[in-house]
């Protein structure tokens, strides 16, 4: 089992598990949300993970912030499933890298949506003016359906 080590937290509010919590409820196939089970055992019968053991009872724990401090090799296991830095999970970024890693994901998610995918591919090779222009044209879009400009999340940062 990889509690080894691992001491009690009480706390489900602890940040390993509100960042594995995001993980799971965002990196995974479109409409078929991860189980904790599901990824012990892709964990525990991969080789690319190495000789790590993870059960999902351990990981349900590390979930509700019942444990908070597992192994370097479980985080490193758990980073890889999720293709994320095992900075993001060991806390070791700093909030606005953290944030990056979150904006990455979103991403992701959004990307998951074929009807994205194809505006996304069709605006490749415009010009940057007619880029603009249709993100003004989703923007109206988005307003007239009383929804706000940028999606939730999105940080409305304008990326060069």
């Amino acid at each position: 089992m990889a509690a080894g080590g691992d001491r009690s937290a009480g706390d489900a509010g602890s940040p390993l598990a509100a960042r594995l919590n995001y993980l799971f409820a965002n990196m995974h196939p479109p409409g078929a949300p991860y189980t904790n089970g599901h990824v012990a055992d892709e964990i525990t019968n991969g080789e690319e993970y190495g000789e790590v053991g993870l059960t999902e009872q351990y990981l349900s724990m590390l979930r509700n912030g019942r444990r908070a401090n597992p192994s370097p090799d479980v985080l490193r296991a758990l980073a890889k499933f999720f293709a994320v830095p095992v900075g993001y999970l060991m806390g070791d970024l700093s909030a606005s890298q953290a944030e990056r890693v979150e904006e990455e994901v979103r991403f992701l998610v959004a990307m998951r949506d074929q009807r994205v995918r194809a505006i996304a591919l069709r605006s490749v090779g415009l010009p940057p003016e007619v880029q603009d222009s249709l993100t003004t044209i989703i923007c109206q879009f988005r307003q007239q359906m009383n929804l706000p400009s940028d999606p939730p999340d999105a940080g409305g940062e304008e990326r060069p």
